[in-house]
């Protein structure tokens, strides 16, 4: 593998001119495909295997003339103090309001007259009443003309006296994404890596090539997004973590090629051996990350395994641009990559005279004592006391992971915006006037089944696909429906139940339970659970199918289904990760304490998590509007992300322990060579995706500040506890038992040479520094 990329290098760096072209080309196509690909599906939701899936793919089929996937708004108005919405000038006003959205935008295909139904859309107590406006096309189709009209419309009402407020998915969400934080973020990203190297060149070829890998990336999902039904929303993840290995992956190598440089190489050799050594942990931690994001499909969402599968592409580009496209730059500036002070060092091209004699001044100065870097530093301080560092690092993320038994996960929804935003103003106002439950309203399905009990018939007598059907009519499932619904209704945590509605054929029909408490709360789950152990028994008493559906149910789902496939995910990542990093360093005990500080510190970033934005500490320090359930979707997107990163820290800084290992050095002292040449450039990958991530947490919306929170707090905890402490403290216990492998293993395990061992002996030997010179 070594002797392999260390060709690869060097050939990419004397063919530099055409390496940039080639990835010109490439990157030109396919923003070119791109561009001319058809418009990318809108986001379809489903969940496989799932009750309420069943059940709302019988909705589709058993109520066609419903199933329409138009957006809609949900107008909540409340009148003036004093006053009722059936007050005559009040009411005056509620209609003006609602002509006014029937007209204000072509693609409204109609609004609900609240006065129609009094009973449903008007509240007990007459404050409040509620219209539904639906529009002809998806949310994601809702053009900012339609959107500007429903705002004009609501703000005339309001001008008039009235508390209006909108929820639904065809109201704009206001994101101030691409702010100041993350801004800030970027800005502290370049000044790590220009403080990292010294160098304007070097800081910036990891953002350029980062860039290049993401933008090839999310161009190919945007040009395969139509052949592969990948949504918009695709390449978010990809987006994310292509970004972040890819700054890390290009700093890796840099910063190798700057060592090598500095050992008096070349710069052809140093390339070669930039992209032999740090190239191989680049593909081995790419591989991974690959694995942490494919197996994505375990989960059996397909939303999921589409965005996996595109990350794990743009992942895949990122490290063929660091063994590739670095090297060629690397070719274009081998001089100017290096630090400012002492550069003449490395020129090749004759010195001017006044190169020489400033060259001249600087060898006469005198020597100053060169201190160990704080890299070197810190790993002797760990040798000397393993245990200490050891027992604070695993017992204080241990502490930290404590309130991750407590984690509850759940959808965002209205109820946890900003109390800022209009939809979280209905939401509340929808809670005071008509009950918590009515913001999370459950649906029940009942199919009929034939006389035999062998299925459902239609009117014609046809079978459906769950079974034959009987030569009779069908049974009356209004009927069967309302029975069921005043069986139901006696369940505890049911506010109300709606009169049954039959379909066409009558073999169907539909009710709406509305629970006692809010969508989000831990009642409302045991409400649904409940529900369907009714319908358990229920069924065989009225020979009937029942489901539970509706957007509550399939998001208590989804999280019960994301909850049920953490583990596995997990141990098939990690299992994996592990047969990986075990032929990477020929070595049980390496990759085994590698995985086990990854379990460490992603519990402790679960507990930071729940202890922040479920129990709300410190939430006034956030910002945090409404503490409740995890985001669903959080943990299994962290584990893959951080996993990425975590791997990437500990293959380059292990590999480096490993190098020196396999040249000669004892266990001590590989363990300080490591950090030696990679603690620097680990530290500084973990701050700027520190730094980009933290940029998240001070946006609105409490979700993107739990990930940018999650992910921060999360690569701090394994890149500098778990990779700087924890690692180290058990090599320095293990010593030379830490690269135990049995032989039997050893004979079948395939031999990579991540450390470049048989590189040692083809490079030519090291001149000085002053015969090495290159202009760049």
């Amino acid at each position: 593998m070594a002797t392999f990329l260390s060709k690869l290098g060097r050939l990419a760096f004397r063919r530099k001119g055409v390496t940039l072209l080639l990835w010109l080309l490439v990157f030109v196509g396919m923003g070119v495909a791109a561009s001319s690909a058809p418009a990318p599906p809108a986001d379809t939701f489903s969940m496989p295997g799932t009750e309420s899936q069943e059940a709302f793919d019988l909705l589709t089929e058993k109520f066609p003339d419903a199933s329409v996937d138009g957006a809609t708004a949900r107008v909540v108005v409340r009148a003036p103090e004093g006053t009722k919405v059936t007050t005559p000038a009040t009411r005056t006003e509620v209609e003006r309001l609602v002509t006014e959205l029937g007209v204000s935008s072509p693609q409204v295909a109609g609004v609900a007259d609240p006065y129609e139904s009094p009973a449903v859309s008007i509240s007990e107590d007459g404050t409040t009443a509620y219209t539904v406006v639906t529009y002809k096309v998806p949310a994601a189709e809702v053009d900012d003309e339609a959107h500007d009209a429903l705002d004009a419309a609501t703000e005339q009402a309001r001008e008039a006296g009235l508390t209006v407020e909108a929820g639904g998915d065809a109201v704009k969400i206001e994101q101030a994404m691409g702010g100041t934080g993350e801004q800030i973020g970027i800005l502290v990203s370049a000044f790590v890596l220009v403080l990292t190297f010294g160098s304007m060149i070097a800081a910036g070829m990891p953002l350029i090539t980062a860039l290049i890998g993401v933008g090839i990336g999310i161009s190919g999902i945007t040009a395969l997004g139509s052949t592969f039904g990948l949504s918009g929303t695709t390449s978010t993840l990809a987006m994310m973590i292509g970004l972040a290995v890819g700054i890390d992956y290009a700093l890796f190598i840099v910063s190798r090629f700057r060592a090598e440089r500095a050992e008096g190489r070349t710069p052809e050799e140093a390339a070669g051996r930039a992209v032999g050594t740090a190239g191989s942990a680049v593909v081995f931690a790419g591989l991974t990350v690959i694995v942490a994001l494919a197996g994505l499909a375990v989960v059996n969402i397909p939303m999921l395994t589409k965005m996996g599968l595109a990350a794990a592409g743009t992942v895949a580009v990122a490290v063929l641009v660091a063994i590739t496209l670095v090297p060629a730059l690397l070719g274009l500036a081998p001089v100017k990559v290096m630090a400012r002070r002492g550069r003449l060092r490395y020129a090749v091209k004759p010195l001017s005279d006044r190169q020489r004699r400033r060259a001249a001044r600087h060898e006469a100065k005198p020597a100053r004592r060169t201190r160990p870097n704080l890299g070197t530093r810190w790993a002797r301080y760990v040798l000397r006391h393993p245990v200490i560092v050891l027992l604070v690092g695993v017992i204080g993320l241990g502490t930290v992971a404590v309130p991750a038994a407590s984690l509850e996960l759940g959808l965002p929804g209205e109820g946890q915006m900003s109390t800022r935003t209009t939809q979280r103003k209905a939401y509340d106002l929808l809670s005071e006037s008509f009950g918590p439950g009515f913001n999370g309203p459950l649906t029940i399905t009942v199919q009929t089944v034939s006389a035999d009990g062998t299925g459902a018939a239609d009117s014609n007598g046809s079978a459906d696909s769950t079974g034959t059907a009987d030569a009779g009519t069908p049974a009356n499932a209004k009927r069967t429906g309302d029975e069921i619904g005043k069986a139901l209704a006696r369940t505890p945590g049911v506010a109300s139940v709606s009169p049954a509605t039959a379909n066409k054929a009558g073999d169907t029909a539909i009710l709406t339970v509305v629970p006692t408490t809010g969508p989000t709360e831990k009642k409302t789950e045991e409400l649904v659970h409940a529900l369907r152990d009714t319908a358990d028994d229920l069924e065989r008493s009225t020979a009937s199918r029942i489901l539970v559906t509706g957007q509550t149910a399939m998001f208590i789902d989804f999280s019960q289904t994301l909850d049920d496939a953490l583990l596995p995910y997990l141990a098939l990542v990690v299992g994996l990760a592990f047969l990986l990093l075990m032929v990477v360093f020929r070595s049980v005990l390496v990759p085994l304490k590698a995985a086990l500080g990854f379990l460490l510190s992603v519990a402790a970033a679960l507990g930071a998590v729940v202890a922040v934005f479920q129990w709300g500490w410190l939430a006034d320090v956030f910002g945090i509007d409404a503490p409740g359930p995890i985001m669903s979707t959080m943990p299994i997107f962290m584990i893959g992300v951080v996993f990425g990163l975590a791997m990437d820290y500990e293959v380059f800084l292990v590999s480096r322990m490993r190098e020196s290992y396999a040249h000669g050095a004892r266990p001590g002292e590989a363990v300080v060579d490591g950090f030696r040449y990679g603690g620097r450039v680990v530290g500084a990958a973990a701050v700027i995706m520190m730094s980009v991530f933290s940029g998240f947490i001070v946006e609105d919306n409490d979700f993107v500040k739990m990930i940018g929170f999650a992910l921060a707090i999360a690569v701090l905890f394994d890149a500098f506890v778990v990779r700087m402490a924890i690692v180290p403290a058990l090599f320095a216990l293990l010593g030379r038992s830490a690269w135990w492998l049995p032989k039997w293993l050893d004979r079948i395990l395939p031999r990579v040479d991540v450390e470049g061992e048989r590189l040692a002996g083809t490079q030519p030997a090291a001149r000085s520094p002053r015969e090495n010179t290159l202009v760049g």
